[in-house]
């Protein structure tokens, strides 16, 4: 049997953004919604909710919960993410401050 030749495949490393990574607009944005989404997606998970269920609590309709438990947060603003997060309980902070990178940058933090 003929061997197939192989294939030398290049790794890169990632930004750690991986819509960035990707050449996609607004990356930073994009990051942050994924990272909302995951956290509204692990607070339904943990409850035990149905997507009708979750529906009621987030006042959407399931196919849009269905939508957002599959991380298509595309649909809904950061700050209706924060809605989400508030109905299911959880309290939002943002916080501001100067940074000592040319730009500054955006992260959530889970506690």
């Amino acid at each position: 049997m003929a061997r197939k030749p192989t294939t030398k495949l290049k790794a890169k490393v990632g930004s750690g953004n991986i819509f960035a990574d990707l050449g996609l607009p607004n990356p930073e944005q994009e990051l942050l919604k994924a990272q909302l989404t995951l956290q509204i997606y692990r607070i339904v998970k943990a409850r035990g909710l149905t997507q009708a269920q979750a529906g009621a609590v987030l006042g959407i309709k399931q196919p849009h919960v269905s939508a957002l438990m599959r991380n298509r947060a595309g649909n809904f603003s950061v700050g209706r993410l924060f809605e989400f997060l508030t109905a299911l309980g959880q309290d939002v902070r943002i916080t501001v401050k100067p940074t000592k990178k040319r730009q500054g940058e955006m992260e959530v933090v889970v506690g």
